[in-house]
């Protein structure tokens, strides 16, 4: 997928300096850059029984909405703390560069539906784990979580790995 990567603007210095942020926005402006991941992601996943893909806040909702309705699967939004309406149950987690809260109604999901997690970018796994925790208080199964963008050197993808779970990528850069 290295063409894919080359829809994937690099913006050094934000949001702190000695950061190399990868921004999908030029990615998901592109109409073939956008198919391009769907197609993929759904590739990867098309011969597994999702009943459910979740997408992190909030570029995982773009990419997750399209993957849901062509997997025929519903869509749960794992949100930030507070943008939700009915009763739900949160999870704090650590970033690569500060902390936050996610959280998803407490209605989202049925005990042993199947799950794929999707956002743009792993980094640290800080986010992606709280996703994994708050699907499996719900009593969901995990089937995967796929990313759009993977940093190796931050060790997220190692880390969620020897969590036991199966990630998939479309796309890796070295740096941060």
């Amino acid at each position: 997928m290295t063409e894919l990567s080359s829809f994937i603007r690099t913006i050094e210095n934000f949001p702190h300096e000695g950061i190399m942020f990868r921004d999908v926005t030029t990615l998901f402006k592109s109409a073939k850059g956008l198919q391009m991941a769907i197609d993929a992601t759904v590739a990867a996943f098309e011969t597994q029984q999702i009943d459910y893909v979740a997408g992190l806040e909030a570029r995982g909702f773009i990419l997750g909405g399209a993957v849901a309705a062509r997997l025929g699967a519903g869509f749960i939004p794992l949100r930030k703390a507070g943008k939700l309406p009915a009763t739900t149950i949160t999870q704090d987690y650590e970033l690569e560069y500060g902390s936050a809260t996610l959280e998803v109604h407490d209605d989202a999901i049925e005990a042993g539906a199947k799950v794929l997690i999707v956002d743009d970018l792993l980094a640290t796994g800080g986010t992606a784990a709280a996703g994994i925790s708050l699907i499996e208080r719900l009593g969901g199964d995990i089937v995967a979580l796929s990313f759009i963008i993977d940093l190796p050197e931050l060790g997220g993808g190692q880390k969620l790995r020897d969590m036991g779970y199966d990630v998939h990528r479309l796309c890796a850069f070295d740096g941060h």
